[in-house]
Formats: structure tokens, sequence, C-alpha cells
């Protein structure tokens, strides 16, 4: 094993865990009601029944009820970006690639529009990730799945369609404060997440991604391209659509949530390549260290998001873009510099 492989392997990934429950216990505390470390620990003791003391009532409705849900909505739904635009990556063998190349995030805004306009809001999720699946059905329907070249052509035409429906019924239907609602899902945010939310997601992630995770050795056999793939015994004609659906289902459940956050599932596997060296080539180690990554800069893109213009706040796609965008042109330097 060489030496760079060691620390990727060993050292980043209990860093990166350390950090995700630091920045956690951190965005706990954050925020108007003045909640400490100290006291988040032994409220969750007396919830456990092992001691500690619980908050006021007030404290600890904002606690568990508000912020808790959020945080950890925040941390799936980013380790999720991340994992799948790791895949994409891979399955595209497109460097560009991210969760919504197949048109997935259109489905899901025009799905979540339509509902916010008929004032059916409480649907919005159902709605949002019907409509990531009727998208990703059309973009298999026209591109197929045998060259992905054409299956990312495909994924841009529908992509291009629902939106442009999305903003003809904006256009068309949204009066007074529904236009704000519509902005606000459609710049991401995570200000609405509740438990039942967070359990979707959460199921999800863990049924999805432990298949992403179980193919590790197909991801990395796609690097090799197709005529590749397929001398090392991987079915190319099998595993694509396979792998794309898995993604898009993902990222349905995610987005529906959510809204569509960007720049996460781009950004973050390139940087955990970027650190990890040759050992972030192996899918095996990319997979959870992207994981881990995404859910450290989502957590703190959206406490940033609802703390840094207190009382206002910002959707959390904003941030992710601001943040992303210019340390995705940073990464893109140093590797051509390098």
């Amino acid at each position: 094993m060489d030496a760079t492989s060691t620390p990727a392997r060993a050292v980043l990934p209990i860093a990166l865990a350390i950090a995700l429950v630091a920045s956690a216990l951190v965005a706990l505390c954050l925020g108007p009601a003045d909640i400490t470390p100290g006291q988040v620990v032994g409220s969750a003791l007396a919830r456990l029944g092992w001691g500690g003391e619980a908050l006021a009532p007030t404290q600890e409705a904002i606690l568990w009820e508000l912020r808790l849900p959020r945080v950890l909505a925040a941390m799936l739904v980013g380790a999720g970006l991340a994992v799948v635009g790791a895949v994409m990556q891979a399955v595209t063998t497109n460097p560009l690639a991210d969760p919504y190349l197949l048109g997935v995030s259109s489905g899901a805004s025009l799905g979540a529009v339509v509902v916010i306009v008929l004032g059916a809001s409480l649907a919005l999720p159902v709605a949002a990730f019907a409509g990531a699946a009727i998208a990703l059905v059309l973009t298999l329907l026209i591109g197929g799945t045998s060259m992905p070249n054409r299956t990312i052509l495909a994924g841009v035409a529908v992509s291009a369609a629902l939106a442009a429906a999305t903003s003809l019924v904006i256009f068309w239907s949204a009066t007074g404060d529904t236009y704000r609602e519509i902005l606000g899902w459609l710049l991401g945010s995570l200000a609405g997440a509740g438990w039942g939310g967070v359990a979707v997601a959460a199921v999800t992630l863990a049924v999805v991604g432990t298949g992403l995770g179980g193919a590790a050795s197909v991801l990395d056999a796609f690097a090799l391209g197709d005529r590749g793939a397929r001398s090392v015994g991987i079915d190319v004609r099998r595993a694509r659509p396979l792998l794309l659906i898995a993604c898009a289902l993902l990222t349905g459940a995610l987005v529906s949530m959510s809204g569509a956050i960007g720049f996460v599932g781009l950004v973050v596997p390139h940087a955990v390549r970027l650190v990890a060296g040759p050992a972030g080539r192996s899918h095996r180690t990319l997979l959870p260290l992207a994981a881990l990554g995404g859910a450290v800069l989502l957590l703190w893109a959206d406490t940033g998001a609802r703390t840094l213009f207190d009382p206002r706040e910002l959707p959390v796609g904003i941030v992710t873009a601001l943040v992303g965008a210019p340390v995705f042109a940073l990464l893109l330097r140093r590797e051509r510099l390098s």
C-alpha cells in the first residue's frame, strides 16, 4: 500500500466523521434560541433516560422538532447528492456529471410548482418525486442507456422542456405569496424539513446507497470505458440502466424534500479525489468519503443560510452555488497545474 492511500483510508474518514458530529452539534446550538452544546447533550441524555437535564418546553420544541430534523435532513441530502454525483460521473464517464443530469430536478420542480399553484402544498413531496420519476422515464425512452452521450443529451432536452413547462405554469398561474413559496423551493430549502421527510430520505439513502456501494467494483470498471468494462466481465447494457435508475430514484427522494440544491454532487466527488489521492480512484473508498464530505458541506451551507442574515433566511441553493462555483474553479485549476 502506498503512502498516499493510508491517510485516505484511515485518517480522512475519521477526520470527516468527527467534523460531521462537531458540525451537527454546532448547528443545533446556532439560532435565536440560546442553547449551548452542554444543554444539547444534557437534553439528549434526559430523553434517553441516562440522566442529564431537560430544557424548558420551548427550547425542547425548538431543539427536537425544528433544528434536529433540519440538521439531519441537511446531512442526508448532502450525503446522498455527493454519492449520486460520484456514481453519475463514473457511469457516464463525464467529470461534469451531477445528480440532475437526467432531468430529475426539472421534473421534480414541475411537480412541486403545480401543487403549490393549486394550493396543495401538503402533497409537494409526492408531486416532486412523481415529477422526477416522469423525467427519468422520458430521458430513458428518448436516449436509452447504451450510449452515455446520447443519454446525457436526452437528459438535457427533457430538462429544458420541463423547465419551460415550469416557467409557463408560474407565468400563467402564480399569484401573490405563491411566487415567494415557489422561488424558495426552486432555489433549494430545508426550512420545511420534518421527521417524516427525514425518515423517507434516511430509508432511501440506506437502501439505494448500500446498493451503490455494493456496485463499487462495477463503477471502477466503467472508468475503463465500455469496452474495458466488458473485458473484465461487466454486463454494461444491464449495469448502466440499473445504476442510472438507482441514482434517479435517490435524487428524486432527496429533491422532493429539499428542492434542487446545486454543486454538492458536482464538487464534493472531485474534492475527495483530490484530497484522497490514488485511493480516491476506488469507489469503495470514494463513495463513503463523498457521503461524509457532502453531509458536512450541506450542513454548514444550510446553517449559514438560516443564521447569517437572521431574521431573513437565504435559500440554501444560493449558498452552495456561491461556495461551490469558486471551489470548483480552484479544483479545476489545481488539477490543470498538477
